[in-house]
């Protein structure tokens, strides 16, 4: 259990992924894991981690500011409304990650959260109604993802979905042992 932790500059023990940089622990310690309702949060974080799809979280997350900017603080009415010429100005943002597929699912996504708040009252309302049991945490990602894809959404598979559960605090995915894990509500 302990190959899982790793022994912070506090003296506690954290998952070991927080391990590889200030930011990361910073992240762990105060966002990942803790229950998430704000809209525009989910928004953000289904879009980032569609964004790492074979990349480092630790790249996304230094990049989280400039993605932030790019995407207008991802207020999905308004990425939705993207056209190509602000498919073009992304694709030159040197701050963000410039993968036309990504930017494009990021526009396409948005337009299916409207769609989806039009329809469900929220994206936490939706996202919450994918609240796995506990053992059952990739059961849930691979029914949201489908789900999402049905919905027309791109770029959030089962991997991506999973990730955007722990992240959000749909689950308690830190491990044992870790001090954060206790702090979760």
């Amino acid at each position: 259990m302990t190959e899982r932790l790793f022994l912070a500059p506090d003296g506690d023990l954290r998952c070991i992924w927080a391990g590889g940089s200030a930011g990361e622990l910073i992240y762990h310690d105060t966002e990942w894991g803790f229950p998430v309702r704000d809209d525009r949060r989910l928004f953000e974080k289904v879009s980032l981690e569609g964004f790492q799809s074979g990349l480092s979280w630790r790249t996304i997350l230094d990049k989280r500011e400039n993605f932030r900017a790019a995407f207008v603080g991802f207020d999905f009415r308004v990425v939705a409304e993207f056209t190509e010429e602000d498919v073009q100005r992304l694709l030159v943002d040197a701050g963000i990650v410039r993968h036309r597929g990504k930017i494009e699912a990021v526009i396409n996504n948005a337009g299916r959260a409207v769609d989806l708040v039009d329809g469900e009252g929220s994206l936490a309302d939706y996202f919450w109604g994918f609240q796995p049991a506990k053992g059952e945490g990739q059961q849930a990602a691979v029914a949201m993802a489908k789900d999402l894809k049905r919905r027309g959404w791109r770029f959030v598979g089962p991997t991506t979905a999973y990730a955007f559960i722990q992240a959000m605090g749909l689950i308690n995915d830190h491990q044992q042992g870790c001090v954060i894990r206790e702090r979760i509500p």
